[in-house]
């Protein structure tokens, strides 16, 4: 058996025709996937880099310790400064003592944010939407339609374009009765075809994007 590893640093779509669905789950037409976009070859190392980044970048610092100045007490000398046979002590804040302030602790500063090429970055977005389509995740809808918000009325259209648990879906900006529709869903997250990112595309199964929102991407990212 072909080991996964090996199978990702050779993917590569060579068919650019994709089945679009309606909500019904059949097929009306084909799509033309843009050889700018779909036609890379899967870059494992910079979808890495690009994950490693989306999680650095989240990271907020919120741990912090006090330092000598910032614990309470310690005004007074311990005791006096010679004769009982001790080091010389001036406080008992000092981080030898218990209570004392800590030396080397965080310090609630820290800057976790890490950057990325921006053709690596767009590399790592290409190779992520080829990885969707080349195992047939991505899922292209011709249009929703939807004539009021209606929760159920999405889940039985998820149900008809066999979607998998957790499903990244891609929408215009002015498809507000989608949006609505889909924001109660559990395990499915809704974002704009210029907000999608490498981490959200690995991290859902299925990848729904209507017709036009894909247009959208392959127009930004090409």
């Amino acid at each position: 058996m072909e080991d996964k590893k090996e199978t990702k640093a050779t993917m590569k779509l060579e068919n650019f025709k994709y089945d679009v669905l309606n909500q019904e789950g059949s097929k009306v037409r084909e799509y033309d996937l843009s050889q700018e976009v779909f036609g890379v070859s899967y870059n494992q190392h910079c979808v890495f880099e690009a994950i490693l980044l989306a999680q650095a970048n989240s990271r907020q610092a919120t741990a912090k310790t006090k330092k000598r100045s910032e614990v309470s007490g310690g005004g007074k000398k311990p005791f006096r400064q010679k004769g009982t046979g001790r080091a010389r002590e001036g406080s008992t804040r000092a981080p030898q003592f218990v209570g004392g302030g800590n030396v080397f602790g965080p310090t609630g500063m820290q800057n976790f944010k890490l950057k990325q090429n921006r053709k690596e970055a767009r590399l790592a977005l290409k190779s992520v939407l080829v990885e969707k389509a080349y195992d047939k995740d991505l899922i292209i809808v011709d249009e929703f339609k939807f004539e009021t918000p209606k929760t159920k009325e999405f889940s039985k259209a998820l149900t008809n374009l066999k979607a998998k648990a957790k499903v990244l879906l891609v929408v215009e900006e002015n498809d507000d009765n989608t949006i609505l529709s889909a924001r109660n869903v559990a395990n499915l997250k809704v974002v704009k075809p210029t907000a999608i990112n490498v981490y959200d595309i690995v991290k859902y199964d299925s990848l729904i994007v209507s017709a036009k929102a894909l247009a959208k991407i392959e127009e930004v990212f090409k």
